[in-house]
């Protein structure tokens, strides 16, 4: 049951479609490489990071307390994304190392222009939250 739509686990969730670049920011030894490897499955590609040199369709955001300035990588993540594309922050489940609050989520997305759509159980350790472009602010 926690497969997600077409048996693609929780990556399946995310509402990527084959054909998507997806950018990643945050890479470190603690991600959810199954959740990776069911996204790279779903696109069929690779994810890429911030070196790719063209926009993306979605950003994938890994996120702990203490990472830096929230806001500031949401607004650099928006510089690398198409017109209507999302972006996904993962961050550590509450309990664990890294937890960033929710206050904290919503309080960084709204000072970098973003509304946040959707949370999800993203992996065993990660909870994933959809952030998207207020739909006054598209094109």
């Amino acid at each position: 049951m926690s497969q997600g739509t077409d048996g693609l686990g929780p990556a399946g969730r995310l509402g990527l479609s084959a054909g998507q670049v997806v950018l990643e920011f945050g890479v470190d030894a603690d991600v959810d490489e199954s959740l990776r490897t069911g996204i790279a499955g779903i696109t069929g590609q690779a994810l890429v990071d911030d070196s790719y040199g063209d926009v993306v369709d979605v950003v994938l955001v890994w996120w702990r307390d203490g990472d830096g300035d929230l806001t500031d990588t949401l607004v650099d993540a928006l510089t690398l994304l198409v017109d209507g594309g999302v972006v996904w922050m993962f961050t550590p489940k509450a309990g664990r190392d890294g937890h960033v609050e929710p206050y904290d989520i919503a309080e960084a997305s709204v000072g970098a222009g973003l509304s946040q759509t959707s949370s999800i159980s993203a992996a065993p350790e990660w909870s994933g939250t959809r952030l998207m472009t207020p739909k006054s602010a598209r094109h």
